[in-house]
């Protein structure tokens, strides 16, 4: 009997150890992701609820209420009787994207489908590629840089509260090689980057050591903590900077950019991200501030990316990789032809390679064309002067400015007056000129420009100034616009005011030219229709700075082009010639710069209209966006 009560009495203390444990909040879990990045159709609602039944038993051992519903089933007004939400499925939308044309096929409207309110203030994590999805409409800065993220956490606050408590974490560190990525970005770093990084491992499986696991998203670093609702608290292992944004809060939203379920979770990341559920819940009823509208815009860290593009080092290193893998492609072409007349059976590498035809001889580009493809604007003042482009940002660096996609110039009226732009000084010059009747022009464009207020008279003007300059703060990723820190509420906080107010100018893509909002353009034809030997060919007109990918590597997260075929009744195609493609890095990957055309024959008679299927992924220095699918037609 004594033995009785006291084994009672251990299951008491470690139950009432269990319960002091637990938090009293209520968390609400959205599900819909799984662990796996592609499931087979067949297994995908099984996989869905094996990660919904892992959350919900992880949650259940650190908070008191916890309930799981499907993102389906999900509505915004569910969230406000939890104190935190986990978005880990997309919900439905509550507006659909809109995309309109006019005659000749030119975007002349673009809307965002959206998922949330653009009130939304409840405390809010999402998980991986979520953020994306759900944040972009409203202005989310946990944006898309890429989904690359893999099972490693390193550069961490590591003072952070969701690395002290209320769970107790014990992180096991150790120092691990440098990503391999990171060293393309070095330009952004000052000294030597170091070749081993402190990391923590937050997942036991990643898509590069697992394929087909689920794979993280990093948001882009640039401007991220340009305001005070938000905050950098980790990055992660992968294809870019290594400040990339794998763990950050915007606002009421905290990103977690790591793919895995509790299944996969390690210990020591269990606990961080319950503390992280405990962080974020006090965020509840205090939504974002600065808002990023523009995924693509510029912030002065760009100028270093521009500086190191124009010098003859980095040419010459863009040189010396593209020789190196035109020799490799020529060794691999001579390899596959003796091959196969010798009859011996190809591997799909060696077919793939005869589908890109003979290289030729090397072709480099000169310098010159080299720097004008990264300097744009800035090439016809200083051309090859690599030392001059960088005197240039150095000595202006106070009055760029930018707006459309990874677009900055020297705003010329800012530098007028010699007052930084980022200074809040800057607008009391500009209601002064309004007061004294001087340079008002000027004064006018620098307010439209900087701020989102709007007052009629310089006495309104000056009355919001004098009354919120000392809570003024300056945001890039935000606009490039003076905010007031607080709510929406104070006049030129409203960004939804503003962007009703001030529509957008989008210019309209031509259908047959690229530019930085549509990098991509893609068209169909047929090569001698005439004729007994018909082809069939899909071009892809790719904007300067910019790539699709050809093949991709077993290790890489991107998305391989592909053109798939409907034809009519009788035809068939032909095997697929394609553009020779350049190298991507070491891994194997390769990519298509400026073009890149896919043929085939087309066999057989029919008529009618062939459906040409086309999907790919574009990214240039700075991101990878979402992969794009659209149709072609023509008729036969």
């Amino acid at each position: 009997m004594k033995r009785v009560l006291s084994i009672i009495t251990v299951l008491c203390i470690a139950l009432s150890i269990t319960a002091a444990k637990k938090q009293p909040l209520s968390v609400l879990y959205v599900g819909g992701m799984t662990d796996m990045y592609q499931p087979a159709p067949e297994e995908k609602d099984a996989a869905v609820k094996a990660r919904c039944d892992a959350f919900k038993a992880m949650l259940d051992n650190y908070f008191t209420t916890v309930t799981v519903v499907l993102g389906t089933d999900y509505t915004p007004d569910m969230s406000k009787g939890y104190d935190v939400t986990i978005l880990d499925g997309r919900p439905k939308p509550l507006t659909p994207r809109i995309v309109e044309k006019d005659a000749v096929g030119n975007i002349t409207r673009y809307e965002r489908e959206s998922y949330l309110p653009a009130d939304f203030d409840c405390a809010t994590i999402t998980i991986g590629q979520v953020g994306e999805h759900v944040g972009r409409a409203i202005g989310s800065k946990n944006d898309w840089y890429c989904l690359c993220l893999d099972a490693h956490a390193h550069s961490w606050v590591k003072d952070h509260p969701i690395f002290r408590g209320p769970f107790k974490v014990k992180l096991q560190v150790a120092d691990r090689p440098t990503p391999s990525d990171a060293y393309h970005y070095k330009y952004y770093y000052d000294g030597e980057m170091p070749d081993q990084l402190p990391m923590w491992r937050v997942q036991t499986k990643g898509y590069e050591t697992d394929p087909g696991f689920s794979i993280g998203m990093v948001a882009r670093p640039w401007g991220y903590t340009d305001s005070p609702d938000a905050e950098y608290i980790s990055s992660g292992v992968c294809a870019k900077t290594l400040d990339a944004v794998a763990i950050g809060r915007h606002g009421n939203f905290l990103h977690w950019g790591f793919s895995a379920s509790p299944l996969y979770m390690t210990d020591q990341a269990k606990d961080v991200f319950a503390n992280a559920i405990v962080y974020i819940s006090q965020f509840k009823g205090r939504p974002m501030q600065a808002r990023k509208f523009n995924d693509r815009i510029a912030t002065r860290e760009y100028l270093k990316e521009i500086a190191y593009l124009v010098t003859r080092a980095s040419y010459d290193e863009r040189m010396a990789s593209d020789l190196e893998w035109h020799q490799k492609s020529v060794e691999s072409y001579k390899a596959a032809i003796a091959k196969k007349e010798a009859g011996q059976e190809l591997t799909e590498a060696e077919k793939e390679t005869l589908r890109y035809g003979d290289p030729g001889e090397f072709k480099a580009r000169t310098y010159e064309d080299y720097v004008k493809r990264y300097a744009k604007e800035f090439f016809p003042m200083f051309g090859t002067d690599e030392k001059a482009y960088a005197q240039y940002f150095k000595d202006n660096y106070d009055y760029f400015y930018s707006e459309g996609f990874y677009n900055i110039f020297l705003d010329e009226d800012v530098k007028a007056w010699g007052i930084p732009n980022y200074k809040h000084q800057l607008l009391d010059k500009a209601i002064t000129s309004l007061e004294n009747g001087t340079d008002v022009d000027r004064a006018n464009r620098i307010l439209a420009r900087y701020t989102m207020a709007d007052f009629s008279t310089p006495a309104e003007w000056r009355k919001w100034y004098d009354t919120y300059k000392d809570k003024m703060y300056f945001t890039e990723s935000g606009g490039w616009k003076f905010l007031i820190d607080g709510d929406a509420t104070i006049p030129g906080n409203d960004y939804f005011k503003y962007r009703q107010r001030i529509a957008e100018k989008t210019t309209a893509n031509t259908g047959t030219e690229t530019s930085d909002a549509t990098p991509v353009v893609t068209s169909v034809k047929i090569i001698d229709p005439n004729t007994e030997k018909p082809r069939l060919s899909v071009k892809f007109k790719i904007h300067p700075g910019y790539h699709i990918y050809a093949n991709v590597a077993g290790d890489d997260p991107y998305i391989p082009t592909a053109v798939n075929l409907e034809l009519p009744d009788g035809l068939t195609a032909g095997e697929w010639t394609i553009t020779r493609p350049g190298r991507f890095g070491d891994t194997g990957t390769t990519i298509h710069e400026d073009e890149a055309e896919y043929t085939c024959p087309l066999l057989g008679h029919g008529k009618g209209t062939i459906r040409c299927n086309v999907s790919y992924q574009v990214c240039d220095a700075h991101i990878c966006m979402p992969p794009a699918k659209n149709q072609l037609t023509i008729s036969i």
